[in-house]
């Protein structure tokens, strides 16, 4: 299930075809982790050093929601790899919704966004908190009225998209920024690519392979270099869910309760857990797989008692933990400027 992590080679993207906007625009490149394919990237957003630059600024901008209360940053804090610290985040006037917020690490590589895969592009994405009345209760024409008279970000939105602000320049520029948010500097990857075994020892390597294992079956839902399988499960979290989970995309009943399989990278950072953000910690994460689910009509079958010791949940919980890259906290590319 892991095998594209076994590729010592560091793969970079660079794109040299024109951006369909501006002939002039210097396409730059994404830095793609060892182990990382390329992605793919839509053609009239191809990532160049403005469109990053503005899209930072755009993410980190309070004047998206409706009372310049909180921006997209508010809810993706690089202390915890771009996932927030609460089970649900606030939207403005303390509204809050249902959904916790998931860690926007690695995104590029998702194939739909939001809980129930709403959503089929990043750019697409943009819009969904910025209308949504729990978090940023605001529209897309009227964030384009209020940063109309800034002169700076006017002459960005020039340099970067030959236009001025407009939705297209605000939802194109904010994808491209956060396409940019790449990581794997755990201790899993430096032992994978590196050999080193410093912060990866004999529990990291035992947690590991239980979590290949067929006593577990972990790798079936989160396997691949970024530890997940982009499908939608159930994982017997409760017998009656006051989220439809999917099902509120679909208006299928054979979707209820569904939600879109999380990636596993930098979860040690990331609590609370679950899409509701129920659970504080790992342990009682694994405390419920290992119980095997509650049984819910569409629970998945690969969620039954798995019957592990004390001492393999904490192997477990180790190479979890290993996920983890620490250094995303102090990276400038995480955070405001």
């Amino acid at each position: 299930m892991l095998r594209t992590a076994s590729f010592l080679v560091v793969l970079t993207l660079f794109i040299c075809v024109s951006c369909s906007t501006d002939k002039s625009h210097k396409v730059v490149l994404y830095e793609i982790p060892r182990g990382f394919p390329v992605m793919n990237i839509p053609k009239d957003n191809l990532p160049t050093k403005e469109r990053i630059q503005l899209g930072k600024q755009l993410f980190f901008d309070t004047r998206l929601s409706k009372d310049n209360s909180i921006s997209c940053g508010s809810c993706h804090l690089a202390s915890k790899a771009m996932a927030d610290s609460m089970g649900v985040s606030p939207g403005v006037e303390g509204a809050l919704g249902n959904r916790n917020s998931i860690s926007i690490v690695n995104t590029a590589y998702q194939v739909h966004w939001m809980r129930e895969g709403g959503v089929p592009s990043l750019e697409m994405q943009v819009l969904a908190p910025i209308q949504d009345p729990n978090e940023m209760d605001f529209n897309i024409v009227n964030v384009v009225e209020r940063l109309d008279s800034d002169s700076l970000l006017q002459e960005l939105s020039q340099l970067a998209y030959s236009r001025a602000i407009d939705p297209f320049v605000i939802t194109r520029a904010i994808a491209c920024y956060e396409r940019s948010l790449l990581s794997a500097e755990s201790a899993y990857d430096r032992y994978i690519h590196q050999g080193d075994m410093n912060n990866f020892g004999e529990d990291e390597i035992a947690g590991m392979n239980l979590f290949l294992s067929n006593k577990t079956n972990c790798s079936s839902c989160h396997g691949g270099f970024n530890f997940t399988d982009n499908s939608f499960k159930n994982n017997g979290l409760y017998l009656t869910y006051a989220d439809k989970g999917r099902e509120r995309l679909t208006a299928k009943s054979m979707d209820r309760a569904l939600f879109k399989v999380p990636s596993l990278r930098n979860v040690g950072l990331t609590a609370p857990y679950m899409h509701n953000g129920q659970f504080e910690d790992l342990d009682t994460v694994l405390n419920h797989y290992n119980a095997g689910g509650l049984g819910h009509p569409h629970q998945s079958d690969l969620v039954k008692p798995l019957n592990l010791s004390v001492k393999e949940i904490q192997q477990l919980k180790a190479f979890l933990m290993s996920l983890s890259d620490y250094t995303i906290a102090a990276n400038p590319k995480f955070q405001e400027d």
